[in-house]
């Protein structure tokens, strides 16, 4: 991507964080609506979640890279399907919160803000870091989340 603007950097940054804050919301009332018919298996459906993700973010790190698209992802519809396809993790987060009966906002807030505040690192550092450390970012995430989900059912 070369040299990024500040506008370009700004900008992308709220929109992750914007989509990274919104998307556990949405999952959360969502998690609220089948609490309901899932009762007392909420913490073990949101231990599924969490490890489901966990096992993807390790999955699509380890497989080899397929890069066809040489588009702007910093613009108009890409961007739009990026922030909603990088926060379906975030989605699923909410919906776990909301079965183990969490409440939503100050993980949201915090989520959203990390998320902009890793988009500014990662679009300042990416390049140097992500030649790097790239693969073991994924695989340590994915293990994350198996953890969180193991703890939950623990």
């Amino acid at each position: 991507m070369g040299h990024l603007e500040r506008w370009t950097v700004f900008r992308l940054s709220w929109h992750f964080g914007f989509a990274q804050f919104g998307m556990p919301i949405v999952g959360w009332y969502a998690g609220g609506v089948i609490s309901g018919w899932v009762g007392s298996l909420g913490h073990w459906l949101a231990a599924l979640i969490l490890f489901a993700i966990g096992s993807h973010a390790i999955y699509e790190h380890l497989k080899p890279e397929q890069r066809e698209w040489t588009g702007d992802p910093t613009r108009g519809a890409s961007l739009i399907v990026l922030m909603f396809a990088t926060s379906i993790d975030a989605l699923a987060a909410g919906l776990s919160l909301a079965l183990v009966g969490t409440a939503i906002l100050n993980p949201a807030l915090i989520i959203g803000v990390v998320a902009a505040g890793m988009t500014v690192l990662g679009l300042s550092f990416g390049r140097a870091l992500g030649l790097r450390f790239s693969r073991q970012a994924g695989i340590l995430g994915g293990l994350i989340l198996i953890g969180l989900a193991i703890k939950t059912v623990w």
